[in-house]
C-alpha cells in the first residue's frame, strides 16, 4: 500500500514553499562548456599578445585589422559549418572565392560599378555552389571528389581570366568601404557584414526548419528520408548556401585588397574546416554551432596576428594550427566516446 506524504506546511496552514535552486545554476547549465573553453583560449591568446607586444597588439588599429581579416574567412566558415553539419565537405571554397573575385573585377564587370561587382561575385559563388550541389545530391558523387574537381576547375578558370595578372579595382564606391572614413563607431564595414551573416546563420540553424533538417540529414540521412525530408534537395540547398557565402567573402576580399587575383582564397578551405572543427562541428555531421565556428575563426586570426607581430616564421604558425586541429579532433572523439 502506497503511503501518501503531505507537503510541508508553515504555521498558517499553507503549503511551505519548496526550495528552488539558484537562478545562476540554471543559466550555467545552459551555457555550452565548449563555448566557454573557446572563450578561455581566445582570452589567453589576447593576454599573450598583450604581454609580448603590448603597444602593437592592443592598439585599436591592430584589433580592427584582426577583425577585418577574420571577417572574410569567417563568412566562408559560416557556410562551411552548415555543409559539414550535414555530413558533407567543401574543398572548393577557396577556389570559388578566387574565381568570384577575378570575375567580378574584370574591366567589363567594373563598368557596371558597385552593383555589377557585388552581383557578379554573388552569382559566381551561387553558380559554383549549384554545380557542387547537383553533382553531389543528384549525381551521386562523393563530396570530397566533387568539390576537389571544382577546386581544380575554379582555380584554372581564375588563372585563365587573369592570365596570372592582378586586376586592380577602379570603382571608388567599392574602394571607399575599405577606408577608415567608412568605419561606423570604429567598426569596419567588413566586420559589420560578417556580424550580419553570423546572426542570420545562427537564426537559420537554430530557429528554422532548414536548420533542423540540416542537423537531421547529418545525424542520419536515411532516418531523415524516412521522416519525409528530401535529403537530396536539402544537400543542394546547403552547397548553394556555401557558394553564396563564398561570393560574399569574395566581395569583402575585393574591398580589403582593392584587387582581384587568381591566388585569392588560398587555403581558405583548410582554415574554414579547421575553424568549424575546433568550434565543435563534427566531421561526421549532426552537430555544430555557428558561435563555436566564429570563435574558431577569431582564434586562428589572433594566432596569425600574434605570430606576425613577433616576426615568427609562417611554418611555425602552420605547425601551431595543425596542433590545434589535432587536439580539437581528439577532444571530439573523447567526447563522443563518453556520450
Amino acid at each position: 500500500m502506497t503511503q501518501h506524504v503531505s507537503p510541508p506546511r508553515d504555521g498558517t496552514g499553507k503549503t511551505a514553499p519548496v526550495d528552488q535552486p539558484p537562478v545562476w545554476r540554471g543559466l550555467l547549465a545552459r551555457v555550452d562548456l565548449r563555448t566557454l573553453s573557446l572563450l578561455g583560449v581566445l582570452a589567453a591568446l589576447i593576454v599573450v599578445g598583450g604581454v609580448t607586444k603590448p603597444d602593437e597588439f592592443l592598439d585599436t588599429r591592430n584589433l580592427q585589422l584582426v577583425l577585418t581579416q577574420g571577417s572574410v574567412i569567417g563568412v566562408v566558415t559560416v557556410g562551411m559549418t552548415f555543409v559539414i553539419m550535414s555530413g558533407g565537405i567543401d574543398l572548393s571554397v577557396g577556389a570559388i572565392v578566387a574565381l568570384a573575385s577575378v570575375w567580378a573585377t574584370t574591366v567589363a564587370t567594373q563598368e557596371y560599378g558597385f552593383g555589377g561587382i557585388l552581383l557578379t561575385a554573388v552569382l559566381v559563388g551561387l553558380g559554383c555552389g549549384l554545380v557542387n550541389g547537383l553533382l553531389i545530391a543528384y549525381g551521386g558523387m562523393v563530396p570530397f571528389i566533387a568539390t576537389l574537381a571544382m577546386l581544380a576547375s575554379a582555380r584554372g578558370l581564375a588563372l585563365q581570366i587573369t592570365d596570372g595578372k592582378t586586376q586592380i579595382v577602379t570603382v571608388d564606391s567599392v574602394l571607399d568601404l575599405g577606408l577608415r572614413d567608412a568605419y561606423v563607431l570604429g567598426i569596419p564595414p567588413l566586420v559589420m557584414v560578417f556580424a550580419v551573416v553570423t546572426i542570420i546563420g545562427w537564426l537559420v540553424l537554430n530557429r528554422t526548419t532548414f536548420g533542423r533538417r540540416t542537423v537531421a540529414v547529418g545525424g542520419n540521412a536515411e532516418a531523415a528520408r524516412l521522416a519525409g525530408i528530401d535529403v537530396r534537395r536539402q544537400r543542394l540547398y546547403l552547397y548553394l548556401l556555401s557558394g553564396l557565402c563564398c561570393g560574399i567573402a569574395a566581395f569583402l576580399l575585393i574591398i580589403l585588397s582593392g584587387s582581384g587575383q587568381n591566388t585569392n582564397g588560398n587555403l581558405y578551405e583548410l582554415d574554414a574546416i579547421a575553424a568549424a572543427i575546433i568550434g565543435g562541428t563534427l566531421l561526421s555531421g549532426g552537430r555544430g554551432t555557428i558561435t563555436g565556428s566564429v570563435l574558431g575563426v577569431l582564434i586562428f586570426t589572433t594566432i596569425t596576428n600574434i605570430f606576425a607581430l613577433n616576426n615568427l616564421q609562417s611554418d611555425v604558425q602552420q605547425i601551431a594550427k595543425g596542433a590545434i586541429i589535432v587536439a580539437a579532433v581528439l577532444v571530439q572523439r573523447r567526447t563522443a566516446s563518453t556520450t
